[in-house]
């Protein structure tokens, strides 16, 4: 690369230095799965009439599959074990109930119009999920996943900041500051290794004075981005900005990693959401396949024939029942599915139970409370709060502002090892007095919350597949291949895990290769 190359990325990244080093190829670029729905609109070509595919799971995956093949003729028929459809795609709302595997019960006691997503919540631009909204007509609304209003809190090893509610757009504003000082002296004093003329060099200071609000000296010393402690406003009143945190405190807060998620490709400021809740994608399915549903329909064996797949399962009384069919598409998750009996070759079932072991713990409370303080008092609309303390995040909602009540997302763990064992009152007891360390407010306005913790749901042990260390090359490709007629499908089998993406996308691409072979 040239020298005028050079600073030309620089300038077309806006300044980031995440950006510029991804435009400059200096990021390794993650493995990435092609469906053939990429790129452009999904049709299977070939008839499938007079074949039978057995789908277990009504979840994204299985109700997406049992429609797009059922578009071209196949004879879909779906057992659900629940009640509902959706699987992991679910909303509670006041008056719903659920009962763990621990035989935990809890009566959601939610106000009309509020709701929690205990799973899916949130939909990136470019995933298929939209795609499938704009085919069923399920109305979305902007989901404010990133907002620098939020607070990063931190209690452990955070040296000055340590306890103190830092706003993360003080904190952003402030190391882009001090980095864009370092780097103009650096570039000053000839200290970096880069093809730039001198030409150059004054332009990329001027840049980076721009970028990080620096002085004529090329000091960092606050900016008005980083906020004000009086706001301008009329009269006489010009605002008074407050003062940058120092280098070091920022340092030692160790905020990087929560910095670092806006840079994800599926994180982004702007995401969407059904408008009244994650079930109305699922909803919006089941209307399409409902006719090929059987609900309270428990899969007990899955085996193979010799021209293609027997299963067995319970039906709403208790009674096994028996059905054929040409092909299997097996949405179950794998913490489930490995304790179901089934003639899965001896590889297969391997990767099915190394996979399964690795499925997250995680878990979400959804707490009401009476007034929508982080609105009012806080100027906080929609984003994430970050702490490390065991709740980990606080999400505040993207819908209903302004008006009274209000649910915050009052902590969601990924790798819950201390939140989710406690009983259902322990958890919203841990995550009020937590939460009251960022939030004060919480002691006077909270009503009542309702927690899920994944591994105790019955029919999914688990919230989504954990590829780490080497599994995801160990057994990844396996759980891909078919196993005689039987299909493995949904996010376990992708790699967007832990996102309705992942479940569509699979059901798209196992429907492409039974329709390659009908």
């Amino acid at each position: 690369m040239n020298r005028r190359d050079f600073i030309t990325t620089v300038a077309v990244s806006g300044g980031s230095a995440y950006a510029a080093m991804k435009a400059l190829g200096l990021l390794e670029k993650p493995a990435t799965a092609q469906s053939p729905s990429q790129g452009g609109s999904f049709q299977l070509q070939r008839n499938g009439r007079g074949k039978r595919v057995i789908i277990l799971g009504a979840g994204l995956a299985g109700m997406a599959s049992a429609y797009e093949l059922g578009k071209v003729g196949y004879d879909c028929i779906i057992l659900e074990a629940r009640s509902r459809a959706g699987g992991r795609c679910w909303t509670l709302r006041g008056g719903d109930e659920f009962t763990d595997t621990l035989g935990q019960t809890q009566t959601v006691q939610f106000a009309p119009g509020l709701y929690l997503n205990p799973g899916p919540a949130r939909i990136p631009q470019e995933h298929v999920t939209l795609d499938y909204c704009r085919e069923f007509g399920v109305a979305v609304e902007v989901k404010e996943n990133l907002n620098r209003q939020e607070y990063y809190y931190k209690t452990k090893n955070a040296g000055p900041l340590s306890g103190q509610k830092v706003r993360a757009r003080e904190a952003i504003t402030d190391i882009r500051g001090y980095i864009s000082e370092l780097l103009a002296k650096a570039i000053n004093q000839n200290a970096i290794n880069a093809p730039l003329t001198t030409e150059d060099k004054e332009r990329l200071v001027e840049f980076l004075k721009t970028y990080g609000g620096l002085s004529p000296d090329l000091f960092y010393k606050g900016s008005r981005g980083r906020g004000f402690i009086n706001y301008p406003s009329a009269g006489l009143q010009p605002g008074l900005q407050s003062d940058p945190y120092d280098l070091s405190a920022l340092i030692q807060l160790g905020f990087a990693n929560y910095e670092a998620f806006e840079s994800d490709w599926q994180q982004q400021m702007t995401m969407l959401q059904p408008v009244g809740g994650i079930d109305q994608i699922a909803k919006a399915f089941e209307r399409k396949v409902s006719q090929k549903i059987t609900f309270q329909s428990e899969v007990k064996e899955i085996r193979k024939t010799p021209n293609g797949v027997s299963i067995v399962y319970t039906n709403s009384s208790g009674t096994n029942q028996q059905i054929k069919g040409d092909y299997c598409i097996c949405t179950i998750p794998l913490p489930v599915l490995t304790s179901i009996p089934s003639d899965f070759s001896a590889d297969m079932k391997q990767a099915i139970d190394k996979v399964a072991a690795l499925y997250a713990r995680a878990g979400k409370g959804g707490l009401q409370f009476r007034r929508r303080f982080w609105e009012e008092d806080e100027k906080i609309f929609g984003g994430i709060t970050w702490t490390d303390q065991d709740i980990n995040q606080i999400w505040y909602p993207s819908e209903g502002y302004l008006s009274n009540k209000g649910i915050l997302v009052g902590y969601y763990q990924f790798d819950d090892t201390k939140v989710g064992p406690l009983s259902p009152s322990q958890r919203i007891a841990l995550a009020v007095e937590q939460g009251s360390n960022i939030h004060p407010q919480y002691r006077n306005e909270f009503e009542n919350g309702v927690t899920v913790y994944w591994p105790t749901i019955p029919h999914n042990l688990g919230a989504w597949a954990s590829y780490i260390n080497d599994a995801r090359q160990k057994y990844y490709a396996r759980l891909n291949k078919r196993d005689g007629n039987i299909y493995l499908c949904g996010e376990h089998v992708s790699y967007l895990t832990g996102w309705m993406a992942g479940a569509l996308e699979s059901a798209r691409l196992v429907s492409s290769k039974i329709n390659t072979l009908a």
